[in-house]
């Protein structure tokens, strides 16, 4: 079977990393499951928030992912509240298409901090310290990549661009489900893959 899901982020990293990890969860719900996954879009959230931009976004997004199709708009908070925004974001996207399935994922601060949460997972990839350990709150941490950096060896930083990706392939989906904006993620694209699968009617998710 295929699903189709479109995906809207604001890094560079995020348009490659994004599907890697969309494959992942939605193998684990079924491996011979098919996903379609257009480019993602990629829009800074500055300007994603100005009126319209959003909206004209959702659209396009939904134009590239056809039918079966969902969207998903996965985005780091920074300093911001996920609770906040994300209701407000995923109202202003199911008003311009509510014809299909949307969800809105604010990684607490970035998305860098999942990988925090599954470190020991990532011992020895991209230059990252075999003796590597998770901080206790991964999420609380300011400045995810820079906390990846200063435990690579050698002179290696991270690059968002190279390691993002090349980490979302890796990094312990289970350990980093302790990170509650993962968790709402993994909850999130296993729903919008499971209501194209039929097996339940959409519901959002809080």
């Amino acid at each position: 079977m295929r699903v189709g899901l479109a995906c809207i982020v604001e890094g560079h990293g995020e348009c490659e990393a994004v599907p890697v990890l969309v494959r992942r969860i939605a193998a684990q719900l079924d491996p011979a499951l098919r996903m379609r996954i257009p480019p993602p879009l990629r829009v800074p959230k500055s300007r994603l928030l100005k009126p319209g931009e959003l909206e004209r976004t959702v659209e396009l997004a939904a134009r590239k992912v056809g039918r079966p199709g969902a969207i998903l708009i996965l985005l780091d908070s920074d300093e911001d509240c996920p609770a906040e925004w994300g209701p407000t974001i995923l109202k202003r996207a199911v008003d311009a298409r509510g014809d299909l399935a949307a969800a809105v994922v604010l990684a607490k601060r970035e998305f860098e901090a999942w990988f925090l949460a599954a470190a020991k997972s990532l011992r020895g990839a991209r230059g990252l310290r075999s003796d590597l350990e998770s901080p206790r709150d991964p999420e609380g941490i300011r400045g995810a990549k820079e906390w990846l950096s200063e435990r690579m060896e050698g002179d290696r930083h991270y690059i968002e661009t190279l390691d993002q990706p090349a980490l979302a392939a890796r990094f312990s989906i289970e350990e980093a489900r302790r990170a509650a904006s993962f968790e709402k993620c993994y909850r999130e694209v296993v729903h919008l893959v499971t209501v194209q699968m039929g097996d339940f009617e959409y519901e959002t998710i809080p």
